[in-house]
């Protein structure tokens, strides 16, 4: 009988986790930041469905990269432990230390365990507090590890360029309008051949971006912000070599009033202008290209 290949430990554990590193980095970046009023989470997700930030409970958020089906199962099973706990003990015994420390020991028993393959996950658990200090934001890896973040964190294929944008831009205190573009600009940039960060442009509909306001009055303190929220707050983003001139004062993008932002109502009867599409010709004045041939006059005698 042949008898299998030895495999040291620590050869086994180095390439189990080159495995998930490598399933992490194909995963685009989530970026959280702290800001005046709560917590921020900013992602890069084409999807409008399958959401990479969600909400575990009252105060607490949950945010990761890597394979969907991986983190959705930990996610699920962290509304049901958060809402058991909460039902038969207290709401304020649901914590986000508590959350994090039973995500590490599922991730760390199946990192360890020879008979499944490590999940390909990264995620955040963030609480907020009355206060500023309060907050709490745990990183937590495909291995089990566990880190107390502060101010920000990145997690995702492009966390180093992402990270480094944000600890020179960073400051304290930022409101939310601050902290969105910070977190936009620096998911923005990502590492070309040589290494260097250049910068993108990231449409409106592919940024998921959702808040945990400690400003609201309700229990629930989880908030998403959707793509027409987002683009109101970050108005228009160029890179600067390609910058489009913008429209003179007297003038408004089409499908917007010149005294009002939002996009027109599609069901006003007296609407003029629709997106892109020109404005509908006066019943009154038709266009020269509507007019009826005129025929030449009749030859005289």
């Amino acid at each position: 009988m042949s008898m299998p290949f030895y495999v040291s430990p620590e050869q086994l554990m180095k390439d189990r986790a080159d495995f998930a590193r490598k399933g992490i980095a194909r995963g685009r970046s989530v970026a959280v930041v702290q800001y005046a009023d709560g917590v921020l989470f900013v992602s890069e997700n084409p999807s409008a469905a399958l959401h990479k930030v969600s909400e575990i409970y009252d105060r607490i958020a949950f945010a990761a990269v890597g394979r969907y089906n991986e983190f959705e199962n930990l996610r699920i099973a962290g509304v049901r432990l958060a809402d058991m706990r909460g039902y038969a003990y207290d709401r304020r015994d649901v914590t986000g230390r508590g959350l994090a420390n039973a995500y590490a020991q599922t991730l760390g028993t199946i990192f360890s365990s020879g008979g499944e393959k490590p999940y390909e996950v990264e995620i955040f658990v963030a609480e907020i507090g009355d206060a500023a200090e309060d907050d709490q934001i745990y990183r937590l890896t495909y291995d089990g590890q566990v880190a107390d973040e502060q101010q920000y964190a990145v997690i995702g294929g492009a966390a180093d360029v992402v990270s480094g944008h944000l600890s020179e831009n960073y400051r304290e205190g930022m409101s939310l309008t601050e902290a969105l573009a910070l977190a936009v600009a620096a998911l923005s940039r990502q590492a070309n051949d040589g290494g260097d960060a250049e910068e993108r442009v990231i449409p409106f509909k592919d940024i998921e971006v959702a808040v945990l306001d400690r400003t609201r009055t309700q229990p629930r303190k989880f908030s998403r912000i959707g793509p027409n929220r987002v683009e109101a707050l970050l108005g228009t983003r160029q890179p600067a070599e390609t910058a489009a001139p913008q429209h003179p004062a007297e003038e408004h993008p089409p499908g917007t009033a010149a005294s009002d932002a939002d996009p027109d109502d599609p069901k006003d009867p007296t609407d003029q202008e629709s997106g892109d599409a020109p404005r509908l010709p006066d019943a009154a004045e038709p266009p020269d290209d509507d007019l009826p041939p005129v025929a030449p006059p009749p030859p005289s005698g």
